[in-house]
């Protein structure tokens, strides 16, 4: 399976500087938050494949107006093509608003998933708008990881953890890929081809 996963910054080769057939060749695309409606149907549209999407911190226009064509994974467990996908958008609470949540908020909108994920027996990919705590989150509140995403991790060994927030021109050396056991972790930034069962 060919995924694409974006996530906060747009793409200029698939959007303003799209080119027909740019955006052939994927059976699925994943956002991990922070994209405007309008990007998230241009690639819907011109992609011709589903596009799965959980909200970043910024997605209050999402909200109201949700993307035609996509659908909305934020705090559920999907399959798609047999592939058993968790969402969870948001952020670290840092300011009042929607879209954000403090460490027992999390927690508990993951135990709300737990019939879901006794049911399906795990999960294969997990998409998130936050990082894991310790696995490429920043050393500030905002971009502040979840701890409850890294026990996730540990008991349900998924093969794919996507997740954006963390623009990677925040600081030297914030990788797209790293690993954390079985799991293959990517920054979504932007955005990142992929292959399922994921190549490192």
């Amino acid at each position: 399976m060919r995924i694409l996963a974006v996530s906060d910054v747009e793409e200029e080769r698939f959007y303003t500087h799209y080119t027909p057939g740019r955006l052939d060749g994927y059976d699925l695309i994943i956002s991990c938050g922070d994209l405007k409606r309008e990007y998230l149907e241009f690639l819907v549209t011109f992609a011709h494949c589903p596009l799965l999407y959980v909200y970043g911190n910024h997605d209050e226009a999402l909200l109201e107006h949700p993307p035609e064509g996509c659908e909305n994974i934020d705090g559920k467990l999907t399959v798609f093509q047999g592939l058993r996908i968790m969402g969870l958008g948001g952020s670290y609470r840092y300011k009042p608003g929607p879209c954000q949540y403090t460490e027992p908020q999390m927690k508990r909108r993951i135990l709300r998933l737990i019939p879901a994920l006794i049911r399906r027996r795990g999960i294969d990919l997990l998409v998130t708008h936050a990082p894991a705590y310790g696995l490429g989150d920043l050393n500030t509140l905002p971009h502040r990881g979840f701890q409850c995403f890294g026990k996730l991790l540990d008991k349900y060994r998924p093969k794919l953890f996507l997740h954006g927030h963390v623009h990677r021109n925040y600081g030297p050396g914030i990788p797209q890929k790293t690993t954390y056991g079985d799991t293959l972790i990517v920054n979504a930034c932007g955005f990142c081809e992929l292959e399922f069962p994921p190549k490192a």
